[in-house]
């Protein structure tokens, strides 16, 4: 099905519960706190606010006034896109029922239900709902911890990264040497890595066209690899040399101050180092006490914790089972949860639980490619039910069909959590 705002905005799923308890709290209205106002948090604090009308406080956290998405961040670098077009406000939650608080959420007391801020104050809550995103794994790239991230960004969390490294591939020398450490799995995508190779490849080809690409790979085989390493050889041949596992790209160490990378005992003087770690649930929830060490474990049926049901964690800080970290699960993930929620505290209707993901990427101008798949809820984790995946020499009319299709579920999964 070909997906643009209207249809994907139809396709709301919803979780699997028993009949719900009925919550009424001495202060009134029963509350939720959202903490993350990505495509987990935002989509989940919509939905209860849109879907309660009025019948439950909802209060989403989030520091930044303006929320840059990842996916299509690496549109942005690639030159499809501007900043601004992957840039979106919280004005149209607020104005529909969202108390909408910037600020950082620093703690979580469990006992007391509370949230504490970073500004000082502490919010109340019947149910919590964490969608905080990732944070690295300390010391997961040898020589590169967050100090370094000025010099080799990361851009994983997209905003001020994302533009630093669009800064610094435009600065680069004519044959200069662009290095990418990618992630070992799982590991957030969109933006992914390796659309992150196309897009980079595609604006040095336009701007720098005897520049080189190094991907240093600690796997070795990835999400696509027939798809992109065919697109590589149609656009960009000879440009991108790909180490992976086999070839000793798990053996990586990178010099911020040499700007160097260290492949398999080869040290490589590079100009734009991407540095990608190893990735773990946002910090928030493991102050909650709900992640494993490094994600947080939840039940399928409707994104609660483990270790509390009363808090919940959606999207890539979630270890739930076979979907992917990508900003199509969390969107899928916070409408099934919204429902939960929305049923524990009113005793309205709770469906059963379906959830669903494609993943996008574009390869180079019109060649679009694409993964994706439908779950369900069992009671182990997110099973995957069937999946479908773009096929090696499509034509170029499929190919461009899909980068299209890719820009309406933009539009769509926008909407969809901002209004």
């Amino acid at each position: 099905m070909k997906l643009n705002r209207r249809t994907f905005m139809g396709t709301a799923a919803a979780a699997s519960m028993s009949a719900p308890a009925v919550y009424a709290g001495a202060h009134g209205r029963p509350r939720v706190v959202v903490v993350g106002g990505g495509a987990g948090g935002a989509t989940a604090a919509r939905y209860i606010a849109k879907d309660s009308k009025g019948e439950i406080d909802v209060t989403l956290v989030e520091p930044t006034r303006t929320y840059y998405t990842c996916f299509f961040s690496n549109l942005y670098l690639g030159g499809f896109k501007d900043f601004v077009d992957i840039g979106h406000s919280y004005g149209n939650l607020a104005a529909n029922g969202v108390n909408v608080v910037h600020d950082w959420a620093v703690g979580v007391d469990r006992d007391t239900k509370t949230v504490s801020l970073a500004g000082g104050a502490n919010l109340s809550y019947d149910k919590l709902i964490l969608s905080p995103g990732i944070d690295f794994v300390d010391g997961a790239v040898n020589g590169w911890d967050l100090s370094a991230q000025n010099s080799m960004p990361h851009a994983y969390k997209a905003g001020s990264q994302t533009e630093l490294l669009k800064a610094q591939l435009a600065a680069m020398p004519a044959g200069g040497v662009f290095a990418m450490v990618a992630p070992p799995n799982p590991y957030r995508c969109p933006p992914g890595p390796y659309e992150r190779v196309s897009m980079v490849a595609h604006y040095l080809k336009n701007n720098n066209p005897t520049a080189k690409i190094i991907v240093a790979d600690p796997k070795p085989k990835f999400s696509k690899m027939a798809l992109f390493q065919e697109g590589w050889a149609n656009h960009y041949d000879g440009m991108i040399d790909w180490v992976g596992a086999d070839f000793g790209g798990a053996d990586v160490s990178v010099d911020p101050s040499a700007m160097s990378v260290t492949i398999d005992g080869e040290e490589n003087k590079v100009h734009v180092c991407n540095v990608i770690p190893a990735m773990k649930a946002g910090r928030i929830a493991e102050l909650a006490g709900v992640t494993d060490g490094k994600w947080a474990p939840v039940n399928a049926a409707d994104m609660s914790t483990k270790a509390d049901a009363n808090v919940y964690v959606l999207g890539d800080a979630s270890q739930q089972g076979d979907m992917p970290k990508s900003g199509f699960s969390a969107n899928s993930q916070a409408k099934v949860c919204a429902n939960a929620v929305r049923g524990a505290l009113t005793g309205s209707k709770v469906f059963p639980a379906k959830f669903s993901n494609t993943c996008w990427s574009l390869i180079s101008t019109n060649d679009g490619v694409k993964v994706g798949a439908t779950y369900q809820a069992t009671p182990e984790k997110i099973a995957k039910v069937d999946g479908f995946i773009s096929a090696t020499g499509e034509s170029a009319d499929v190919r461009q069909a899909t980068y299209e299709e890719s820009e309406g579920w933009y539009s769509g999964i926008t909407s969809d959590m901002f209004g």
